[in-house]
């Protein structure tokens, strides 16, 4: 049995990331808020992941917290790897710099944290980013996605 057969359904994100000047988005469910003082954050990235190597490298990412109108993005952002081609291109989600790091936001996103890296633990075939958030905003308020299993999303009721 797989572990996300008993945690799902877990929020979905899109990860944004940046070194040099390859930006890319990854979609992710394995993340979670750790302390309110410092406020910290983290994420779980697999080792084959092309995010993997840029947030090792720059340090930063964002955690952008996206409505279930961008499901099929989501879907994109999953399937697809960052090493071959432009996520931002290629979906339509707009790119905006972020404020506190050098990194980029999704425009369409309802809600972000910007994160730097203050620990990096590998944890089996993945490896945990602790981080302290830099900025935090929520935008607006709309129905969150959530990943059940495979393509199956549902969402919140606010």
């Amino acid at each position: 049995m797989k572990i996300t057969t008993l945690t799902n359904p877990l929020q979905t994100i899109l990860l944004t990331c940046r070194y040099k000047d390859k930006d890319n988005i990854m979609t992710l469910d394995w993340h979670t808020p750790l302390s309110f003082n410092p406020m910290l954050y983290a994420v779980s990235i697999g080792k084959t992941r092309f995010s993997l190597e840029l947030v090792k490298k720059s340090k930063v990412f964002v955690v952008n917290f996206v409505s279930k109108d961008l499901e099929k993005e989501v879907l994109f952002c999953g399937r697809h790897s960052g090493r071959d081609l432009d996520k931002f291109k290629e979906t339509g989600l707009e790119k905006e710099e972020a404020e506190t790091i050098n990194c980029p936001r999704i425009k369409q996103a309802i809600g972000y944290l910007e994160c730097e890296v203050i620990k990096e633990i590998e944890v089996g075939d993945h490896v945990l980013f602790i981080s302290k958030v830099k900025k935090a905003e929520l935008k607006r308020r709309e129905k969150r996605l959530f990943h059940l299993f495979e393509d199956k999303f549902t969402t919140t009721i606010q």
